[in-house]
């Protein structure tokens, strides 16, 4: 079978290798040229992909930047970016101009699968038109389906062969198209009644997250001022058998999915006049924790005789999750965008992000970067991180990944 993947990305990546590594030859398109030229040196930029693993795959991907190789696929599959605007509503921008181009060398009998988050109805009121420009109607001369990506990036318990697949199709052939295409590459497959269904399920998943992680960053805001430890609190309240699920409270909410479905959920709400104030709630309680931890920086720093104006201040981890590189809606960057603004002299330290262009700044080695500091923030605790490290070398540690637990020093603070 010859597949056809738009956007190589963290999720469209890892996809074409599992379709090559079945024993397919995959096209992936992207308009990056560098990722392009990545690919065809054999050299990964996703961590979840080495670039053994993508060497080995002996030229059945082929990476290129124009849809026309798309005309000889039997199936394509739509993995672009769906961020949010500036305003918090939906950006299909990508999704839009991926369609329009791939309706101009849309072939009859191909499948096509959207597997970008988005909100319900997306599938049938967005995607469907923009390919039926090619003259072809959906669900009758070509399929449409959708099967959102579930990718953890950085989790190896859980990979695409042994995560359940949504599928909703348009009809039921093109559910049946949807089926014998990710049975190659998924172990268990969940068929539900429409993409609108499938759509639905992928955000209910996420705004379940968001909800929780909310409720515990508010509670650890409580805590704060009942000066209560939240995580002695949560570390016992997860010790009942049933009828309840951990949640950590941490500095706000990273990666594509969870700070942007809320929003897209709620934005699509209103349309049918249905204001969902709890699940918005949880993403502005979210929102604001960036905000939160600086001013528990700045307290703490206050509380040793200093300002922020003129502290040199380490921020230890930046992207939006431990062992990965992503920094998508990373809550770290917000974070030192705050503290810069309030004059602080920022460094940080991450082996998985070398350089955060936008502040001009590169990752410094641990030890160099704890040298003379004012103050070093766990804002992403890295595996690697040596934590007794840094409360021994530094003068203020404030930690909000509660990885410091067990160890008692006058200099630590925990969220």
């Amino acid at each position: 079978m010859k597949i056809g993947i738009i956007g190589l990305g963290y999720v469209g990546l890892p996809l074409g290798v599992a379709f090559c590594e079945a024993g397919h030859e995959v096209v992936g398109l992207d308009t990056d040229h560098r990722k392009i030229a990545a690919i065809d040196r054999g050299e990964s930029y996703i961590e979840d992909v080495d670039s053994e693993r993508l060497q080995a795959l002996g030229g059945r991907l082929q990476a290129t930047t124009r849809y026309a190789e798309l005309s000889s696929a039997e199936a394509v599959v739509i993995a672009v970016p769906t961020p949010l605007t500036r305003n918090r509503e939906p950006d299909l921008g990508a999704l839009e101009q991926a369609g329009g181009a791939l309706s101009t060398v849309l072939q009859r009998g191909q499948l096509v699968v959207l597997e970008s988050t988005t909100y319900p109805g997306t599938t049938r009121e967005r995607l469907v038109p923009l390919l039926e420009r090619s003259g072809l109607t959906g669900g009758v001369d070509f399929n449409v389906a959708f099967s959102p990506e579930r990718v953890d990036p950085g989790r190896t318990d859980f990979t695409l062969r042994n995560t359940p697949k949504v599928l909703g199709g348009l009809t039921p052939r093109c559910l049946e198209r949807a089926w014998a295409l990710y049975e190659e590459v998924c172990d268990r497959l969940v068929p539900v009644s429409t993409p609108e269904a499938a759509e639905l399920t992928k955000l209910l998943e996420n705004i379940f997250r968001s909800v929780n992680i909310a409720l515990v960053n508010e509670l650890a805001i409580l805590c704060d001022r009942m000066r209560i430890d939240i995580w002695e609190v949560v570390e016992a309240a997860a010790t009942k058998p049933y009828g309840f699920m951990r949640f950590d409270p941490g500095p706000g909410m990273g990666g594509h999915c969870l700070p942007v479905d809320p929003f897209y959920l709620a934005w699509r709400a209103r349309e049918f006049d249905m204001p969902t104030e709890f699940i918005e709630l949880a993403g502005e309680v979210n929102q604001a924790m960036p905000y939160f931890c600086v001013e528990r920086v700045a307290r703490a720093l206050n509380d040793h005789s200093k300002a922020v104006k003129g502290s040199r201040i380490v921020v230890l981890g930046v992207s939006y999750k431990a062992g990965v590189g992503d920094l998508r809606e990373s809550p770290a960057l917000k974070i030192m965008r705050i503290l810069g603004e309030r004059g602080a002299d920022l460094v940080y330290s991450d082996p998985h992000v070398p350089e955060l262009s936008e502040f001009g700044l590169f990752a410094e080695p641990l030890e160099d970067a704890l040298r003379a500091t004012d103050a070093a923030v766990i804002v992403t605790a890295h595996p690697e991180l040596d934590v007794e490290l840094v409360v021994r070398s530094a003068p203020l540690v404030i930690d909000f990944r509660g990885v410091t637990r067990g160890i008692e020093a006058e200099n630590l603070v925990r969220l």
